[in-house]
């Protein structure tokens, strides 16, 4: 299995975090042209709590967040736009890990008026691209990288989140 989930929150158990995110994941390598069955993913399904003393341990943001994400290598490339240069399979297959929370994802699918799984996919396809070096803080970034969810969730069949 590519993604190893550790529920924290029972309520992912119900909401089959563990389903999603491989699906998701495998889903966002195998766009890249990635065999999943070479890496490994590890996915903490928490709550607000737990996600807003990770945000603030490591991002110094005291609040919670829907995901977030630590890559095992530095991906990201030097020119803005570029794609990163994808990591090869080997001994360290690990790409990172990804955390997400509950409620605050709860939250937002009854926002947006969208599937609770809807959602939650595009979250673990957003990080796990955060993994492989992508980001949207420049311009050229984001439009790489939210194009490139985009065409990953209409092959999973889900619509354009943006």
């Amino acid at each position: 299995m590519l993604t190893e989930v550790m529920i924290e929150d029972d309520r992912w158990q119900a909401a089959q975090l563990e389903d999603i995110a491989e699906r998701a994941a495998a889903a966002t390598l195998r766009h890249l042209g990635l065999d999943p069955g070479a890496f490994e993913i590890s996915v903490l399904g928490c709550d607000d709590t737990r996600i807003a003393a990770l945000n603030s341990d490591f991002r110094e943001k005291p609040q919670a967040t829907n995901v977030l994400s630590w890559p095992s290598d530095e991906r990201a490339p030097d020119t803005p736009g570029a794609r990163p240069d994808l990591p090869q399979p080997g001994p360290d297959s690990e790409l990172g890990d990804i955390a997400i929370a509950y409620d605050t994802c709860a939250a937002e699918a009854a926002a947006g008026d969208k599937p609770l799984a809807d959602h939650v996919t595009h979250l673990i396809v957003h990080a796990v691209l955060h993994l492989l070096g992508y980001d949207h803080i420049r311009d050229q970034d984001a439009t790489l990288m939210e194009t490139t969810e985009v065409a990953i969730l209409g092959k999973l069949g889900l619509p354009d989140p943006y």
